[in-house]
């Protein structure tokens, strides 16, 4: 069935039965769709929280499907470890190592990539340690020799992990008092960092959606074709239901959402007058390596 014509229906609160769609489920045993008044858990990064994104995308889910969204928003290391212990339904998170671990160990099924933005490098206006323009390894290696103030979230975030990398590229291991940690989501560390006068990595969205006047992008590569050190790609991925009690079918008619309907409104969203994220969901080619682990083959396979 057409995907936009069975949220229609879903939507419309009919009984559409999906027997045998979980497997182990008899015709006797058939599960009605998703009706009005359930409620969806959501685990999802605080980037797309605090970016505002979250505000303009589940409303709509909401009405079409009579549901209620429940969010929990941590950084991605934390969102995986609620749905590891059976916590939410699914989440929207943006870290690939954490993700591939995820699925290859079997918490999570059917994993769909959303949507694409960019890590900055923001810091303070004068830019004491001269990374403006710079590659992003060059830039974390300047602010190191420099021994310019650097917070980062310090939270195994899918943006702490970004900049770890960041500073493994670099050969570098930052210790020292120029560097420390927020311990905090994206956005309370945006505000720490200009308070402090220190550099940090961020995302775009909650960049441009905090108020961090004592900050300035010194490194932006923009959302439509960022270089990979700079590429913060976000998806949603299901909780086993083999594995936990979770709502399953809500979850899937989440990632129909996502990944049909509420594309417009990823490519819609603004903030300051700024596009914020990027649409992945449609493709004219297949991307099969969206659902599985980034190392996975054939081979895997029992």
């Amino acid at each position: 069935m057409d995907r936009r014509r069975y949220v229609q229906l879903v939507g419309a609160g009919g009984a559409l039965s999906l027997s045998g769609c979980l497997g182990g489920t008899s015709a006797s045993e058939s599960t009605d769709t998703v009706t009005s008044g359930e409620t969806l858990t959501l685990a999802t990064a605080t980037t797309t929280r605090d970016s505002g994104l979250l505000d303009e995308l589940l409303p709509g889910f909401e009405v079409a499907l009579g549901a209620t969204v429940d969010t929990v928003a941590r950084g991605t290391g934390a969102a995986l470890r609620t749905a590891r212990n059976g916590d939410c339904d699914l989440v929207l998170v943006h870290a690939r190592p954490l993700e591939d671990a995820f699925l290859r160990e079997g918490h999570g099924v059917n994993r769909r990539a959303v949507m694409v933005n960019d890590f900055l490098l923001v810091g303070p206006p004068d830019d004491p340690a001269g990374v403006a323009g710079a590659d992003p390894v060059e830039a974390v290696t300047a602010i190191a020799e420099a021994e310019a103030p650097f917070l980062s979230r310090g939270d195994r975030s899918g943006t702490h992990l970004r900049e770890r990398r960041l500073w493994s590229e670099a050969e570098i291991d930052p210790t020292g008092s120029w560097y420390s940690e927020s311990g905090q989501g994206m956005g309370n560390t945006l505000t720490m960092a200009a308070q402090s006068g220190s550099y940090t990595l961020t995302d775009r969205g909650t960049f441009r959606n905090v108020d961090a006047d004592g900050l300035a992008a010194h490194v932006a590569r923009g959302i439509d074709d960022p270089p990979p050190l700079l590429r913060n790609e976000y998806a949603a991925i299901p909780v086993n239901p083999a594995r936990h009690d979770a709502a399953y079918l809500l979850a899937m008619a989440f990632l129909g959402y996502v990944t049909g309907p509420g594309q417009a409104r990823i490519e819609e969203f603004r903030v300051a007058g700024e596009r914020a994220f990027r649409p992945l969901g449609r493709s004219r080619e297949p991307r099969f390596n969206q659902y599985v682990p980034s190392d996975w083959s054939n081979a895997d396979d029992p």
